[in-house]
């Protein structure tokens, strides 16, 4: 009896540490709080006002910041155990977070960032990567990683984050969720551990726009105002040909939702690059300039200024305590910040120029009611602990979005966009330096039909990646009257006759390439088009009075007099039809 008992003890036993070891395990695989954290505290909002005074702003909400902000009585920990160690706890908490507080939100602790706030793949060796709560095998996107996940889990209601080359803006496109990068200087950076100075931003997450915009409201001190809406809404078509997904699963969500909202007529697209080279003369030098036997362009440039003034700001602020702690680093961080680059003083000038000119060439494209439309991130989110996110390729697809706002120092806002292919989609709006109001106002009148027309892409046959030739010719029309509008014949034409090679049986195709034809001066070419126009459909009026039109330059009166007359048939009340008709006969006669 005594043996079995014995027997029973140590079955029992293993049993238990069995279950032991399996529980520790699944902590390990998804932790209660996804591992977003790495301290917890309370700091509780002042007692609401007695009515008839309006409760404070953030009543009844809850946040977290990121381990670069101070807290009294915490030591800020930047993502590292041995910055830890060497640092005392703070004396005051960072006025950004008092403000949050004492306009009535509570916050309750800390947040995981990469180590030393520098990367932006989320993951941290020393406190483990916080899991992303839509892709739980996909990294959550750096330098802010605990901060969005945190409202991506729905633990908090928003956080605050820094962002200096995407450090909200790539988290909040990958856990799916708002991330609001502020204009350059519009919040204090009192009371952080900066990265860069010259880039360091403070953002913030939420899921709720109305909440983004209630803290935006605290942060930069905003009196409530009448909303303004857009009036352009440009969509950056080059930069969305770096999407490593479908284009139209962003680019036609957004351009559907303005089309719904404010008309056709608020969209305009652009060439991000050739706008950067006629507006920023400071990189025209570095064209010249070729690396790995390419040349750069201007995107690409605009992400090299943006990794050298990281870089070269992050060793000013930090390269003493690098040097004599001499910390473990994840060797991609350890990479970036121990390169060593030839710099002589005309460049970091000519840096400076670049970001001074950008800002400029910004305001001068979006004015004070413009949106700029781009990808937030090119690609979707890496796996963990993979070498895709170290890739150059990656890098430079992603610092080439990243780098429009770091450097011009203009304001952007992280929207999301339902999922591809399982992972978490966005797509980032730019307003001028200054516009933060107008971005956040934008960002809340838009997001619900952002919303819907996102979940209609993604259950057409759009999200599965079969854009039928119809729609892409729709959109290369698009294109054509946009480019002929800004009075580009050539590129207009260009665009009209891709629309033809998609669908060749579009009358209106034929027909608005004539015009742009017509304005080159190529009468030919616009009467044939015209004549194809026509052949597709006998009723096109405009057809019929462009080829009367090219037909009398060519000298053929009579038969541009049966043209416009034609026209006139179709549609009696055309009075260019009949002054042309009237004209060419009084010639004749």
């Amino acid at each position: 009896m005594g043996s079995q008992s014995a027997n029973l003890w140590v079955l029992l036993g293993l049993g238990l540490a069995g279950i032991l070891i399996m529980t520790r395990k699944l902590k390990k695989a998804v932790r209660e709080d996804f591992g977003a954290f790495v301290e917890k505290f309370q700091l509780l909002p002042p007692p609401p006002p007695p009515p008839p005074k309006a409760p404070h702003p953030l009543t009844g909400l809850t946040f977290a910041v990121s381990d670069v902000f101070d807290i009294d009585g915490y030591v800020t920990g930047f993502g590292h155990p041995e910055w830890v160690k060497t640092h005392g706890k703070a004396s005051w908490t960072s006025p950004v977070v008092t403000a949050l507080v004492e306009g009535g939100a509570t916050c309750v602790g800390k947040t995981v960032v990469d180590e030393l706030a520098y990367g932006i793949s989320g993951e941290n060796k020393h406190y483990g990567t916080p899991t992303n709560p839509t892709t739980p095998a996909k990294v959550p996107g750096g330098s802010s990683s605990g901060a969005a996940v945190a409202v991506a889990a729905n633990l908090i209601d928003f956080s605050l984050g820094i962002d200096t080359v995407g450090g909200v803006r790539v988290p909040a496109g990958f856990c799916g969720i708002l991330g609001f990068r502020p204009s350059l200087g519009a919040v204090s950076h009192n009371g952080i551990i900066s990265i860069s100075t010259s880039l360091d931003t403070i953002g913030w997450f939420a899921k709720d726009p109305n909440i983004l915009h209630r803290v935006g409201h605290v942060l930069l001190q905003l009196p409530y105002t009448v909303q303004r809406s857009p009036r352009q809404i440009i969509i950056a078509d080059d930069c969305f040909q770096l999407l490593k997904i479908p284009v139209d699963r962003v680019a036609q969500v957004v351009i559907k939702s303005t089309e719904k909202l404010f008309g056709r007529q608020a969209l305009k697209h652009e060439n991000v690059e050739d706008y950067l080279k006629s507006k920023v003369p400071s990189m025209k030098e570095f064209h010249s300039k070729k690396s790995n036997g390419e040349f750069k362009t201007s995107t690409r440039l605009l992400a090299n200024v943006m990794q050298f003034i990281q870089r070269h700001e992050f060793k000013h602020n930090h390269g003493e305590w690098i040097s004599s702690v001499k910390p473990a680093l994840d060797p991609a961080i350890s990479a970036e910040i121990y390169e060593t680059v030839e710099t002589a003083d005309t460049d970091i000038e000519r840096y400076k120029s670049i970001r001074d000119e950008m800002r400029s060439a910004i305001y001068s494209l979006l004015k004070d009611d413009g949106i700029l439309v781009i990808p937030t991130i090119a690609d979707p989110p890496p796996k963990l602990g993979g070498k895709e996110i170290l890739s150059e390729d990656y890098k430079r697809r992603a610092c080439s979005l990243l780098s429009i706002a770091s450097i011009s120092g203009c304001c952007q806002v992280t929207i999301p966009l339902g999922f591809h292919n399982k992972c978490p989609v966005s797509v980032s709006f730019i307003a001028r330096n200054g516009g933060d109001r107008f971005l956040l106002d934008t960002t809340q009148a838009m997001y619900a039909t952002l919303q819907e027309q996102a979940d209609i892409a993604a259950k057409s046959k759009v999200s599965r990646n079969v854009v039928s030739k119809e729609e892409s010719a729709e959109i290369a029309k698009e294109k054509g009257n946009q480019a002929f509008k800004d009075k580009q014949w050539q590129k207009a034409i260009g665009f009209y006759t891709e629309a033809i090679k998609l669908s060749g049986k579009n009358a209106t195709y034929y027909s608005n390439r004539a015009l742009a034809y017509l304005e080159l001066g190529s009468y030919l070419q616009a009467e044939a088009d015209c004549t194809q126009a026509i052949n597709l459909d006998k009723k096109n009026v405009k057809a019929y009075l462009r080829r009367a039109t090219a037909r009398e330059m060519l000298g053929y009166y009579k038969e541009a007099i049966d043209d416009f007359g034609y026209a006139l048939v179709l549609e009696p009340t055309n009075k260019r039809a009949g002054q042309s008709v009237d004209r060419l006969k009084k010639l004749f006669q």
